[in-house]
């Protein structure tokens, strides 16, 4: 039996690092496999890549998410005690109470609510000299999915209530005191979230019985009891959280139309099927998060490889988008690959892989793709601006990676 492939160096930690995205599809191919083994944080780890990986990754019946995902992640990004820690039964349980939130009626909700806000923004940018797109979507994202969720926003916080949240993951993946300023925040919007499941279940505050906020202070879980108002907390900030985070994904929309302004016709009124495959070829295209974590069940055997008990294993999104076994021309930006595309839930994972409903695949990828849209519908049909001169190449030593400037515009005009 082969063993599998190790990466020389005693610990990879800096240098995943220094390239979080393209760490573990670069050893892959060093080695010549989709696998090899390392130490992250001084901790044996497996990496892996591409579809077939994927594919066993997804299988829970040989992973499993609890304690997977290292400490650091767990206290800045996803929050402790929250749906991505659970498994079997008790992750399909919580699971069902976001899903009942990704309904057509609650897509479009969320997409009125941010369309007024987007019209708010546009508005005040056009008197701005400079706008730093990346930043001022976080207000006009948080603004909209607060609306929506039924979490109250006082005026006065706003500002405070938006940095707070996307420093959950936007310092999430840095090191020193950028990672501290994370850790800081998760606290702070952990008790500004508890209050308000607090303030709902004691009736002074009272949302929509449709919405995130009230869905989540009433879930009762597997053993009939209310979530403790902290994991509450946790599953409605993981509500609110990624949806600020789109703001990632509409930069690289704009991004994307800086680098191929030919396609701006072709997503011209009437052709509304080429923005589905242009929002997805930005989602394949561009790195988001890089990797997910799992932890084996028991050991095993794969393709000939041994896989022992309890081993914390790391699987590659942005290599696994790029996969040149699946994509042709994977570092090129070609919206119509997606004619071509199997379907498959293994060989595209932008916000994971496999089933929504059984495995940990994000329940809001339904809204990231709607939201993108919009943007781009707002970026190419309803506004003009200026791209000034600046660094727009994407640090990829970022996490999130993004364009070195946050994507500067000028002269915001509305049509």
């Amino acid at each position: 039996m082969p063993r599998i492939p190790r990466d020389p160096s005693f610990d990879s930690t800096f240098a995943l690092i220094r390239d979080p995205y393209r760490f573990i599809s670069r050893h892959c191919r060093d080695v010549r496999a989709d696998l090899f083994e390392t130490r992250l944080g001084l901790r044996q780890v497996i990496c892996m890549t591409g579809p077939e990986a994927a594919r066993l990754f997804y299988d829970s019946d040989r992973f499993q998410r609890h304690g997977a995902m290292p400490k650091a992640i767990q206290k800045t990004l996803l929050g402790q005690g929250g749906v991505q820690g659970l498994d079997d039964e008790a992750h399909r349980h919580r699971k069902q109470m976001f899903m009942t939130l990704t309904s057509h009626e609650q897509i479009e909700q969320l997409l009125e609510s941010s369309a007024g806000e987007w019209e708010r923004g546009v508005h005040r940018w056009a008197s701005m000299q400079k706008v730093v797109l990346y930043t001022e979507l976080h207000e006009v994202l948080m603004r909209a999915v607060c609306a929506w969720a039924g979490v109250p926003l006082v005026e006065l916080q706003i500002d405070t209530r938006t940095r707070e949240t996307a420093a959950l993951f936007d310092h999430a993946g840095s090191v020193g005191l950028r990672h501290l300023r994370s850790r800081w925040a998760r606290k702070r919007v952990n008790r500004w979230m508890e209050d308000v499941v607090e303030q709902i279940r004691s009736g002074r505050i009272q949302p929509p019985k449709h919405s995130a906020a009230h869905l989540i202070a009433w879930h009762r879980d597997l053993d009939d009891k209310l979530l403790p108002p902290r994991i509450a907390a946790v599953e409605l900030i993981n509500v609110i959280r990624p949806t600020v985070a789109v703001s990632v994904y509409i930069v690289f929309v704009a991004h994307a139309l800086l680098m191929r302004p030919d396609l701006r016709e072709r997503l011209s009124p009437g052709n509304d099927g080429y923005v589905d495959l242009f929002v997805q070829e930005v989602r394949r295209y561009y790195p988001f998060f890089p990797a997910v974590a799992a932890r084996t069940r028991q050991a095993f055997e794969w393709n000939g490889y041994r896989f022992p008990k309890d081993r914390r294993v790391f699987l590659d999104l942005y290599g696994t988008n790029h996969d040149p076994r699946t994509w042709e021309r994977p570092e090129q930006f070609e919206p119509e690959r997606f004619n071509r595309w199997d379907g498959s839930s293994f060989n595209f994972l932008p916000q994971g892989g496999g089933d929504h409903h059984l495995n940990h695949r994000c329940p809001g990828e339904w809204f990231t793709i709607a939201l993108m849209k919009q943007a781009a519908d707002i970026l190419t049909r309803r506004i003009s601006y200026d791209v000034p001169e600046q660094d727009s190449h994407i640090d990829w030593s970022r996490l999130p990676a993004l364009p070195r400037s946050g994507f500067v515009i000028s002269n915001v005009r509305e049509h």
